[in-house]
């Protein structure tokens, strides 16, 4: 028997090592305490700043969902790349060549069936709202937005290297082309509207709303009219999660978390507060 002791020992300690390299990506976050969020740079009104001082509305999001799940938040700020696919591998699954990342949840990603079966080493999840390109616009000089051929004596801003840019300067062989001021972003564009620099903005409403905010001026002064273009997706995109595919775990607790943040009210009153709209996702 005592020549077999240290065999069992042994054993054991094997057995203990196998348990320990088993831990989940869940328990690995728990025992660092800290969740690692990825969030796009130059993205406001949903995230802009630097590391820390990250601010807007998916950096507040993040501090709730990580408060409602016990851990606290550090920030991963990224620029986007060349599509989706890569921001997903660079940040949720596999991490930047460079050294940096992944994060284990990136938000403001796109809630498509279609994206979601092109990238599945990724899960996606967990909408938390609804984003859609609009035209501000005032609607005491310009009435009203039904049609593209409605803005063919406006001076329209958009932001450079959009959908929304491409969709005006390629409508109708090129029709507005002549009539379209591009911006750096959406929000720089539709601030030229309230400045009056031109007369209307075809942007997100989350930048439209976001300009009208900071300005410290009333939604209901201006008109946020939607308009069907070809290459804009008329329903909008609904904007959710990603984590790892092996990490169901924190994707179950940060989709039990949004839940309560939007039954409790805390959520519609994050969106209250950068001056946005929660749409239903």
């Amino acid at each position: 028997m005592r020549s077999s002791l240290p065999v069992l020992l042994g054993l054991c300690g094997v057995s203990g090592l196998a348990l320990a390299e088993e831990r989940s990506a869940m328990d690995k976050i728990r025992e660092r305490g800290v969740l690692k969020v990825a969030l796009y740079k130059d993205n406001a009104p949903y995230s802009d700043g630097k590391n820390e001082n990250m601010t807007g509305l998916d950096a507040s999001l993040a501090k709730a969902l990580a408060d409602r799940i016990g851990l606290k938040v550090a920030f991963l700020p990224f620029d986007a790349g060349e599509n989706m696919g890569d921001d997903l591998r660079n940040m949720v699954w596999k991490g930047h060549y460079m050294g940096y990342g992944p994060a284990d949840v990136m938000l403001h990603v796109p809630v498509d069936k279609y994206f979601m079966e092109d990238n599945r080493q990724a899960f996606i999840f967990a909408p938390y709202t609804r984003e859609h390109l609009v035209v501000l616009h005032n609607p005491k000089k310009l009435a009203e937005v039904a049609n593209p051929e409605d803005l063919v004596e406006q001076r329209v801003g958009a932001e450079q290297g959009t959908g929304a840019a491409s969709a005006l300067l390629g409508y109708h062989g090129g029709l507005l082309r002549d009539r379209v001021v591009l911006y750096k972003d959406g929000i720089d564009a539709a601030r030229a509207v309230l400045a009056g620099k031109v007369d209307a903005a075809f942007v997100s409403l989350a930048q439209a709303e976001a300009a009208v905010f900071e300005a410290h001026q009333s939604p209901k002064d201006w008109a946020f009219s939607t308009l069907t273009v070809p290459g804009v997706p008329p329903n909008g995109w609904a904007l959710g999660m990603a984590v790892k595919s092996d990490n169901k775990e924190l994707a179950k607790q940060l989709d039990d978390a949004l839940e309560a943040l939007r039954k409790s009210g805390e959520l519609l009153a994050l969106f209250q507060a950068h001056g946005m709209t929660l749409a239903a996702p």
